[in-house]
């Protein structure tokens, strides 16, 4: 009986250590996705951000915002926008 109980003990092991390196690779699959969600993000936070919205009448405008000089533009008009785009980055 009490080899009987040390297989099971070496089997519960194995299935243990099995169990274990699934969910360590589970894990380290979802930390990376996690690291480059995170990498994205801040990149993407020091961006150019142009928006095109709509006033409460129906009229389209353009929004602009550097958030690394913050400096901010607004117009009704998209070659004013290229233009102030342009200079910004000169």
């Amino acid at each position: 009986m009490k080899n009987n109980r040390m297989c099971l003990q070496s089997s519960d092991t194995e299935l243990e250590l099995e169990f274990g390196y699934k969910h360590l690779e589970f894990f380290r699959k979802n930390l990376r996705k996690i690291w480059q969600e995170i990498i994205n993000y801040l990149v993407a936070s020091q961006e150019l951000q142009v928006k095109q919205k709509t006033d409460r009448h129906g009229n389209h405008y353009w929004q602009a915002y550097d958030p690394t000089t913050g400096k901010s533009f607004m117009s009704g008009s998209e070659s004013d926008m290229l233009a102030w785009i342009e200079q910004l980055y000169r």
